[in-house]
């Protein structure tokens, strides 16, 4: 298949996207998905995702452990200095470049560590004591709970908008500081965008890509920002999947005369 990416700029590309097989029906094997056997959807080669051999549009909401297995992120060659006492790791860059993936990531593979995501806001929760306790949004620690965590001496993964080295060290820590975005180049993109896409497959054969001139369009639209890509791209095939309803409409099912 051509590359994904769809915009108004390239109808072309839009059509070889959405061309997966429409001359005739995918024959695709059935699956089920949902709750007790008698509530379960049966989903054919009628579902419209299962037209370009996909189970749902792969850019939606993920589940913090769906976004730990597809993240796309940097290979430790150990993770033993994140749980030592007084050190800190602070991961600074603007929304959307991957900070909070690596977070998720981290905890997902640190068994004694703790996630807590502070919300723009909203009170400070009870902080954990945990090695390493991970704070997503760290920039948003109040002075009092910011005194708190850093005289404790735990290990620290922060992701924030803000440098917070200086206030760590002034409280022993040793500080190891990522600056996030600039790894988000043409080729990381396109990696994580078909992961996404991998990851919604329905079963074998073809599915859509994201091809090298793709991720190069999106970078030079959007810079760095992944997570506006993926808001781009969701929104471009629900509205693809809904055109294609629109043009191909189901047919009726058949009525026993009585």
């Amino acid at each position: 298949m051509d590359g994904i990416l769809g915009n108004e700029e390239k109808p072309s590309m839009i059509a070889r996207l959405f061309r997966f097989n429409t001359a005739k029906e995918r024959t695709l094997p059935m699956i089920c998905l949902g709750g007790p056997a008698d509530e379960l959807v049966l989903l054919s080669q009628r579902h419209p995702w299962a037209r370009w051999n996909l189970v749902r549009n792969p850019f939606g909401e993920l589940t913090r452990g769906q976004r730990a297995s597809l993240a796309v992120l940097d290979e430790w060659e150990s993770l033993e200095s994140f749980t030592r006492q007084r050190h800190a790791v602070q991961f600074i860059g603007d929304c959307g470049r991957g900070k909070s993936t690596r977070l998720i990531s981290l905890q997902s593979r640190l068994p004694e560590s703790v996630y807590v995501y502070l919300a723009e806001d909203a009170p400070v929760p009870a902080l954990p004591v945990a090695a390493p306790l991970i704070i997503d949004e760290a920039q948003r620690l109040n002075r009092a709970a910011m005194k708190c965590v850093f005289n404790s001496g735990v290990p620290l993964i922060l992701g924030t908008h803000k440098d917070l080295s200086r206030r760590l060290r002034k409280h022993g820590y040793n500080v190891v500081t990522y600056a996030i975005g600039e790894q988000n180049t043409p080729s990381l993109i396109r990696r994580v965008l078909n992961r996404r896409i991998e990851d919604a497959r329905f079963g074998e054969g073809d599915i859509p890509f994201i091809s090298e001139a793709d991720a190069e369009q999106l970078s030079r639209r959007f810079g760095t920002d992944i997570r506006a890509i993926e808001g781009y791209l969701y929104e471009t095939w629900q509205r693809k999947i809904a055109n294609f309803g629109a043009t191909h409409p189901q047919p009726k099912e058949k009525t026993q005369a009585t």
